[in-house]
């Protein structure tokens, strides 16, 4: 994907109408909502969770858009610098995060990076399994070097980030703090057996391997043990080569896959090719960063992990 660079004459134009705009004072907002600004969907849907009708929650991006190539706009920027707390999820998912952090700095909103303090998957100009062992794979050397951002594909990461946003609620708003823990510990708890659910069911197979049209999923193979091999890299980069075609041909032959996932936001045509070349079929699969067929994060989770699971037994 290409990364996107805001011009200096916008900077310079943002910058000079936003000069003269305050945001809100959080003494003075007792007894209002906390005003949340977000990048990605899954980072809603937590602060919405843990919030409920203490906050006001925004996506500066709207659903269907690619988080990696939004081009905040001054409007989107203005909103910002008007919020109590703005919430985006680093690790090199949104590219053009730096200039927005620019432009709020200084501006009394609460900033907080969702993935502080995960474990996240290296990745390198290599393709990274979604076991975390590096491995070979000329064909795909985008010069891309380090996290795989996808960690909310992770239940155990998307704990992590829900309480991450939960904290810093509970700091901003010490008064409703009970609140916010509650409501967190009710959302942990549905992760956490939506979890349970599926370990138990991953485990009792051995069929462990599927392919996908993007190397997103790698923290879902993490929890799980599971092994993706994918038409894509972890960046929705490469093209199916007749190299790669042939490699993946013959990995689905050697290890009977009968299903080929591709994103429900991206092209299936190069998975409808490798699915026609082994007899396979396309599915759809969620990669959750935006809302998708009017899902919530947990339903979207749950409905990939049971398709994956059908897939594999």
């Amino acid at each position: 994907m290409k990364k996107k660079l805001i011009s200096l004459v916008l900077i310079l134009g943002i910058l000079f109408s936003l000069s003269g705009c305050k945001s809100k004072d959080l003494e003075d907002n007792k007894g209002e909502r906390l005003r949340v600004g977000v990048t990605i969907n899954p980072l809603k849907d937590f602060a919405e969770a843990i919030g409920g009708d203490k906050v006001d929650v925004f996506s500066i991006i709207p659903d269907g858009s690619d988080a990696h190539d939004f081009d905040p706009k001054p409007k989107d920027l203005k909103d910002l610098i008007n919020t109590n707390i703005f919430i985006y999820n680093g690790l090199g998912m949104e590219e053009w995060i730096d200039s927005v952090l620019g432009t709020i700095e200084g501006k009394n909103v609460k900033i907080v990076e969702a993935s502080s303090g995960i474990d996240a998957i290296s990745i390198s100009e290599e393709v990274v399994n979604e076991q975390g062992d590096e491995e070979e794979h000329d064909d795909h050397d985008h010069g891309h070097s380090g996290k795989d951002p996808h960690i909310w594909l992770s239940l155990s990461n998307a704990i992590k980030e829900a309480e991450n946003i939960k904290n810093t609620f509970c700091e901003v708003d010490p008064d409703n703090k009970d609140f916010y823990e509650e409501n967190f510990e009710n959302l942990k708890s549905d992760f956490n057996s939506l979890y349970e659910e599926y370990i138990s069911k991953f485990n009792e197979l051995s069929n462990k391997d599927f392919v996908t049209g993007h190397a997103a999923f790698g923290y879902l193979c993490k929890d799980f043990g599971l092994t993706q091999k994918s038409i894509a890299d972890v960046f929705g980069e490469g093209e199916l080569t007749p190299k790669d075609l042939e490699t993946l041909i013959n990995y689905c032959k050697e290890n009977g896959v009968k299903t080929i996932f591709s994103e429900s936001t991206a092209s299936s045509k190069e998975a409808e090719t490798l699915a026609k070349e082994v007899g396979a079929k396309v599915v759809k699969v969620y990669s959750l960063e935006t809302k998708e067929d009017n899902m919530s994060y947990l339903e979207g989770m749950k409905y990939n992990l049971e398709t994956i699971y059908n897939s594999l037994k």
